[in-house]
């Protein structure tokens, strides 16, 4: 079981050789419907600290696919294209994103880590990013909810805005897993404890289905994958920017 969650998680990143072609069209489309980065929920904490502090300190707890291989796969993955978004976006604040993947691990999994970063690394915002192992895994739904609000709490315990982050979309995962009931009670979750979602589903789904990226082949390009993470950091960055209300400099 554990040999197939991993084949899956490695089928389902978007990693490989790098297409010029791919990375080409890429760069200029990845516009997102503007209610797709909008949220009925405030990032209160987010608000407050820029504004007194001029400062943003943010933690990604993230899986598989917050990450990228390979030279410069670090800067290139969605976390450090967030960071580099917001800098640009917020000018004078000082932002910064740490973040740290925790493969092949389910929501409870990840809860005492989360927990821990949340209280040692003080950050303004925790952004939690979950849901596709649990789909693999077949955990039930009701236990995947139960720990989203426990890591919803530890977070806000220890001072911080948190925003969900759901699994990403790939037309070929439809196929071998189910996540509709993950991402709903995430919805739910998100809803009910007046949390942001960031719904990374629907904004990849929306940009296979215009055409800016395609998700189908059975293999990605490495260009392609840095376009599709760079294109996320930046809408993430602009659900933050929203949600905080906060004025940018562009």
């Amino acid at each position: 079981m554990k040999r197939w969650v991993a084949m899956l998680v490695a089928g389902l990143c978007l990693t490989g050789a790098a297409r010029a072609e791919e990375t080409s069209r890429a760069a200029t489309n990845c516009a997102v419907p503007p209610e797709l980065v909008s949220s009925d929920n405030s990032l209160k904490k987010v608000a407050e600290v820029v504004a007194k502090e001029r400062k943003l300190d943010i933690v990604v707890v993230g899986t598989g696919s917050s990450t990228l291989s390979g030279p410069g796969g670090g800067g290139a993955a969605y976390p450090a294209r967030l960071e580099v978004a917001l800098r640009q976006k917020l000018g004078n604040v000082d932002v910064n994103v740490f973040s740290e993947a925790q493969t092949k691990r389910t929501a409870e999994e990840m809860v005492e880590n989360l927990a821990r970063l949340a209280t040692e690394r003080r950050p303004t915002l925790v952004i939690w990013q979950t849901g596709t192992v649990d789909a693999m895994r077949g955990i039930n739904p009701d236990d995947f909810t139960t720990a989203l609000d426990e890591g919803i709490s530890a977070a806000q315990k220890a001072g911080a805005d948190i925003v969900l982050l759901n699994p990403q979309y790939s037309p070929r995962m439809e196929t071998m897993i189910s996540v509709t009931p993950y991402m709903d009670n995430m919805r739910m979750v998100s809803q009910q404890r007046d949390v942001v979602l960031f719904d990374r589903f629907a904004i990849m789904r929306h940009w296979s289905e215009a055409g800016d990226f395609d998700l189908f082949g059975a293999s990605h390009g490495l260009g392609l994958a840095k376009q599709v993470h760079d294109c996320i950091g930046r809408a993430l960055a602009d659900m933050v920017l929203n949600a905080a209300h906060l004025k940018t400099q562009n």
